[in-house]
């Protein structure tokens, strides 16, 4: 038998706030990813076509963080679907 975390425990027993979380964390996800193919094929473009004057002026550290924000949507998106896991399981039983 497999064991249940405690915090899917607590999305068990609290289905609203369950919700609320859900739409939070889509919420989030959405925004971090609204322009995220746009910024990311721009940082590309700046340092394939400047090298180490793109990496100088600034592009290394704008890379360093849309991958810190792609990270963060993607913990946004993996709550979404724990959430969206919780809620179904409960409400097919």
């Amino acid at each position: 038998m497999f064991t249940i975390s405690a915090f899917t425990g607590w999305l068990r027993r609290h289905r609203f706030a369950c919700f609320g979380l859900m739409v939070l964390s889509f919420v989030v996800f959405g925004l971090l990813t609204l322009d995220l193919v746009r910024l990311v094929s721009a940082n590309a473009a700046l340092l394939s076509n400047y090298g180490w004057q793109g990496l100088q002026d600034g592009g290394l550290r704008q890379l360093a963080e849309l991958i810190a924000s792609t990270l963060a949507a993607m913990a946004a998106w993996l709550l979404f679907k724990v959430c969206e896991t919780v809620l179904v399981q409960a409400w097919t039983r």
